[in-house]
C-alpha cells in the first residue's frame, strides 16, 4: 500500500516585488517521508516552509493537508510567550510524575538541554542566548505527537555532538515526515531519503540524500552542455570527494550513477597534499605554532593546562570540542590575543595569520562590498601560481557582479561574513585561523569555499560543528574534552563521539523519575546576568561606532574632524575589545 499524502501543495506561486520567489511549485509530503531542501540563500527555501506551514499565504495556488494531520514548524525566529520557562515551554502542565517517567520527554531534554534538573526547566526564556532559545524550540517539538515536522536550520547553535543526538534520534522516529531547510550537508545525509533543490522560482526533486543529490546534479550537468562551466566544475571536485573521501555515503543512491561516476574516472583528488606541503614549507619554514607545558586561565577557570602542540607548516587542522572547553581561547592563545599563564608559546618568523573569528568586524557601511575588498588588495595570490583579482575572489564567495556594488550598510548578517572572509583571504595569509566560518552560507557558497582552501597553500585551522565541511577540509583532527588537554584523533570525529559518550555515561541504576539538582544555581544566575550586562554594553558601543562612522562620512573632507572622530573610533573599539574578552570569560565559566 503506497504512504498516505499529508501535505500536498499545488501551482504555488510567491511574489515580494523583486521578482518572483516560488513560481507554480507542486510539490507533495507523504507519511515518514524524510525530505532535505538546499538552495542559494534568498532563494526562497524559508518561504517555502512557512507557505506549508501555513504561516504565509501564496499569492497563487493552494496548499493543502489532512484534517487529523499534525504538523510543528521550528522556523528561523522563535516565538515565545513573554515570561514562558522552560517547564512551560516543554512539558506544559504536566506532572512531573507523567512527564519524568515518559522515556521520550527524558531522551530530548538531556540530548538538546543537557539535562532536566530544576534549575534548568524553570529557567525563563527571555534571559537566555539565541542558540539556548533554538533548543528549547526545538525541545518542544521533538516532545510534541507530530505527524510533521518541518525544521528550518535545526543544526544553528547545536555542537558536532548534539548534532549526532538529533539526526539519530529523528532516524529513530520513523513513522515521523521530516522536511528540514539546512547547509548541514552530513546531516542531510543522515536522515534524508529525498531533496529539493529550490532554484530560479521552481523546486527540483532528486531521490536520496545530500551524496546522491550531488551525483544526480552531476548527471544533469552531464547532459545540459549550457550549464554554467564554474558550477560543473565545483560539482565535479565535490563528487569526486564523495567517492573517493566519504564511500560510504554514496553507497545507497536510489538512480543509476554510473553517466555520474564516468565524469570523475580521471578526476584527481581535492587536494595535492604533497605539492601543497612544499609549498606551504617555502612560505612558512619549519616552524609555524609551538606551544611547550603551556597553562591558559581565563578569570578563575583553567582552561588549558601543560599543553605542548607543534603546529606545523601545510597542517590542515579540524579543532573539536565541548562548548566552553576553550576552543576559541586556543586559537586566540596562538595568535597572540591571549597570554599563556605558564609555559611558552613559539611562533614562525614568518607566519602571517588571518582570523576569522565568531564576532562580525567592523565594516565602513558607506563603501561597497567590491571597494571593501579592494581597501585590502587588489590581487592576491593563492599559491600555486593562482592569482584572483578582488573581484573574481568575490564572486567565488557568492558575491556576483552585481551584489558586489551593494552597500556594505545594505547586507545581512550571512553576507557580511562572507565578506570578511573575503577580505581576510584577500590579505594573502600563510596561516588562515576560521572560528565557526560556515554560519549563514548556503552549499553553492560552501563547495566554493572548499575548492579555495583546497588550493590553499599554508597552514589551515579550522574550528566547525559543520561536520562535512570540517571533514572535507581538514587532514587530522584535535579534540578539547574539558580536561585541559589537546588530545589528536586519529579517529576523526568518530573517535571524538566515542569518547565523548563514554565520558557522559550514567549508570543505569539512575533513577528516572526524580530530577537532579544542579550545584552553583545562585552563581550560574550571577554569569547569565553578567553575560546579560555585557551583552547590552557591547550593543551600546556598536550604537555609537555607527553613529561615528556616520558623523565621518558627513565629515570626509574636514580632515582634522576626521584625525578627532577616528581617535575616539579606536578607543571605541579598544572598548569593544575589553568587552569581548570579559564576555568570551563569562561565557566559557556558564558553558563549563
Amino acid at each position: 500500500m503506497a504512504p498516505r499524502n499529508l501535505l500536498n501543495i499545488e501551482h504555488v506561486g510567491k511574489d515580494y516585488g523583486k521578482g518572483p520567489v516560488l513560481a507554480d511549485v507542486s510539490l507533495g509530503v507523504a507519511e515518514a517521508e524524510r525530505v532535505g531542501i538546499v538552495g542559494r540563500n534568498g532563494g526562497g527555501k524559508s518561504t517555502l516552509m512557512r507557505i506549508m506551514a501555513g504561516r504565509e499565504s501564496a499569492d497563487s495556488g493552494r496548499v493543502t493537508r489532512g484534517n487529523d494531520v499534525r504538523l510543528g514548524l521550528l522556523a528561523q525566529i522563535d516565538d515565545f510567550e513573554p515570561g514562558a520557562t522552560v517547564r512551560s515551554v516543554v512539558v506544559g502542565n504536566r506532572d512531573e510524575h507523567e512527564w519524568a517517567g515518559d522515556a521520550l520527554i527524558r531522551d530530548v531534554l538531556s540530548g538538546i538541554l543537557g539535562g532536566f534538573d530544576d534549575a534548568l526547566l524553570d529557567r525563563t526564556i527571555a534571559g537566555m542566548s539565541g542558540g539556548e532559545r533554538r533548543r528549547v524550540a526545538l525541545a518542544r517539538l521533538l516532545t510534541t505527537e507530530l505527524d510533521v515536522l518541518l525544521l528550518d536550520e535545526p543544526t544553528n547553535h547545536l555542537d558536532v555532538e548534539a548534532i549526532a543526538w538529533l539526526a539519530a534520534h529523528l532516524k529513530s522516529r520513523r513513522a515521523l515526515a521530516i522536511v528540514v531547510v539546512t547547509h548541514d550537508r552530513w546531516f542531510l545525509d543522515e536522515i534524508c531519503e529525498r531533496m529539493w533543490e529550490v532554484v530560479d522560482g521552481g523546486v527540483e526533486d532528486y531521490e536520496g540524500g545530500y551524496s546522491a543529490y550531488v551525483l544526480a546534479k552531476a548527471e544533469r550537468a552531464r547532459q545540459a552542455s549550457s550549464e554554467d562551466a564554474r558550477r560543473r566544475n565545483l560539482l565535479r571536485k565535490e563528487l569526486a570527494w564523495l567517492r573517493r573521501g566519504a564511500p560510504a555515503r554514496t553507497s545507497k543512491p536510489k538512480f543509476r550513477v554510473d553517466a555520474a561516476n564516468e565524469l570523475i574516472d580521471n578526476e584527481p583528488p581535492a587536494r595535492d597534499s604533497i605539492e601543497l606541503l612544499g609549498f606551504a614549507g617555502a612560505r612558512l619554514g619549519r616552524t609555524v605554532y609551538e606551544l611547550h607545558d603551556a597553562d591558559l586561565v581565563l578569570g578563575d577557570r583553567r582552561l588549558l593546562r601543560n599543553v605542548d602542540w607543534n603546529i606545523g607548516p601545510g597542517d590542515r587542522i579540524g579543532i573539536v570540542g565541548v562548548n566552553g572547553a576553550g576552543k576559541t581561547s586556543l586559537v586566540r592563545l596562538l595568535l597572540g590575543q591571549l597570554k599563556a599563564a605558564a609555559g611558552r608559546l613559539v611562533t614562525g618568523k614568518t607566519v602571517k595569520p588571518a582570523y576569522l573569528s565568531q564576532h562580525l568586524e567592523e565594516l565602513d557601511p558607506a563603501l561597497r562590498v567590491l571597494e571593501s575588498v579592494e581597501h585590502i588588495a587588489q590581487r592576491v595570490d593563492l599559491g600555486k601560481g593562482r592569482e584572483l583579482t578582488a573581484s573574481q575572489l568575490c564572486e567565488k564567495l557568492g558575491f556576483g557582479p552585481d551584489a558586489q556594488w551593494t552597500p556594505v550598510g545594505d547586507l545581512s548578517g550571512g553576507e557580511r561574513r562572507r565578506l570578511q572572509l573575503t577580505r581576510l583571504l584577500m590579505s594573502g595569509p600563510n596561516v588562515l585561523v576560521l572560528d565557526e566560518p560556515t554560519n549563514d552560507f548556503d552549499v553553492e557558497t560552501l563547495a566554493a569555499l572548499e575548492d579555495l582552501l583546497d588550493g590553499f597553500a599554508g597552514t589551515l585551522l579550522t574550528i566547525s560543528h559543520d561536520r562535512y565541511f570540517l571533514e572535507r577540509v581538514s587532514e587530522r583532527f584535535v579534540g578539547l574534552l574539558g580536561d585541559g588537554h589537546v588530545r589528536d584523533l586519529p579517529g576523526g570525529i568518530d573517535e571524538y563521539l566515542r569518547l565523548r559518550a563514554s565520558a557522559t555515561a550514567t549508570p543505569a541504576s539512575a533513577s528516572a523519575t526524580k530530577p537532579r539538582t544542579r550545584p552553583a544555581a545562585a552563581e550560574e544566575r550571577a554569569l547569565r546576568k553578567e553575560v546579560q550586562r555585557l551583552e547590552r554594553q557591547m550593543e551600546k558601543v556598536e550604537e555609537k561606532v555607527a553613529k561615528l562612522h556616520a558623523e565621518m562620512a558627513q565629515h570626509a573632507a574636514d580632515y582634522s574632524r576626521v584625525a578627532e572622530l577616528d581617535g575616539a573610533l579606536r578607543a571605541l573599539h579598544d572598548e569593544k575589545a575589553a568587552l569581548e574578552e570579559a564576555w568570551l570569560a563569562a561565557m566559557e565559566a556558564l558553558d563549563a
